[in-house]
């Protein structure tokens, strides 16, 4: 890719930017905060869905200061739904080392970012052209995709190598004091126009004319990608346990996949009835005739759950779990996507059983 120019880019994306760029509420007040909570939240998450999120989250948490000192159970409040929940982690402990090491300022300089936890080449490329001006790239899966297909390449866009090129390809025309528009108008022009999955609008979009796969007709061929790996499939099985309109929960490991989240019971694999009654015994309930639930599913990043589901209503509360109604599901306790299927019967059951022990 090395000695393609693109400083034929620069002017019409910057004006195609200016009539076309999205109202977003992280770029109306662009500060380094602001942006660095937006990049981290739009991470593997579509730009709608994050929008209510980041209004909530700087609503309650605007600045350093306030996510440095915010609890652990309450930010992972703020941050149920968003899914992927080490980026919040990740930005406490970055917010740590903000206020201790940058007086509570986020530093401009990409390298000094990148030293912070959670902040990798993107983001720290984002924050530092956006809320800084610095002429500092952020490639991500749509700045990949424009380079490629402007360029003609057909390089693997998922090798390291070629990131770091495009990178430095463009750090070489970006322009001066228009760093944030331009590094905003590349990610624009990958989200609307210069579409995946070889669905590009090309008759709208600013670049045909320079554009190498236009010229020659293999938009739908480009970029090259290595094939990801399948995701590996697990089976578990889920209980709703009630006891009168309280659930059990339990915290999860403090390593490994949704780290440290509070869950629903679980056990490895698709249990048959009686297997789901004697891993029940072993917890000490004393359930009433178990209820099949409709299997469910959820996907990660790079695991599958396949979901076996039982309701079992106990007479009393028992030892290991905490017991949680249903203002304590909605304000104290975060609990990941993946038993969203069963909260939803959690919801629809509760309040018509017999009354029991535990109350209300």
């Amino acid at each position: 890719m090395s000695g393609r120019g693109l400083s034929g880019i620069v002017v019409p994306l910057l004006e195609w930017y200016a009539g076309h760029a999205r109202v977003l509420p992280w770029r109306n007040d662009p500060t380094p905060y602001r942006v660095w909570v937006s990049e981290i939240m739009l991470q593997q998450t579509r730009v709608e869905a994050v929008i209510p999120f980041f209004e909530r989250f700087v609503a309650e948490l605007p600045d350093v200061a306030s996510l440095a000192a915010a609890g652990e159970e309450r930010l992972m409040k703020l941050w149920e739904g968003l899914g992927y929940y080490s980026r919040a982690r990740n930005l406490h402990k970055a917010a740590a080392v903000v206020m201790k090491e940058y007086g509570g300022v986020l530093p401009k300089e990409p390298e000094a970012l990148l030293r912070l936890p959670g902040i990798g080449g993107y983001t720290a490329g984002a924050i530092a052209s956006i809320a800084y001006g610095v002429a500092a790239p952020a490639v991500d899966g749509n700045v990949l995709r424009v380079i490629s297909r402007v360029t003609g390449s057909r390089e693997d866009i998922a090798a390291p190598a070629v990131k770091r090129e495009i990178e430095a390809c463009l750090k070489r025309v970006y322009p001066e004091g228009r760093a944030g528009d331009f590094t905003q108008a590349l990610m624009e022009l990958g989200a609307l126009v210069c579409l995946p999955n070889g669905a590009p609008h090309c008759g709208e979009c600013p670049l045909s004319g320079p554009c190498a796969a236009y010229r020659q007709g293999v938009q739908a061929e480009l970029p090259v990608k290595k094939a990801k790996k399948e995701r590996r499939v697990q089976r578990r099985t889920v209980f709703l346990i009630l006891c009168g309109e309280k659930a059990a929960l339990r915290k999860r490991p403090e390593k490994g996949l949704l780290a440290g989240l509070w869950e629903l019971p679980s056990a490895e694999g698709a249990l048959s009835e009686r297997a789901a009654r004697e891993w029940l015994a072993e917890q000490g309930a004393a359930p009433q005739p178990l209820e099949r639930l409709p299997d469910a599913r959820h996907v990660f990043t790079h695991i599958e759950w396949h979901m076996t589901g039982y309701l079992a209503r106990v007479p009393e509360p028992f030892g290991g779990y905490v017991w949680a109604g249903k203002e304590e599901l909605r304000g104290v306790y975060t609990l990941p996507s993946a038993f969203r299927a069963f909260l939803k019967i959690y919801g629809e059951r509760t309040g018509n059983g017999p009354e029991s022990a535990c109350g209300k």
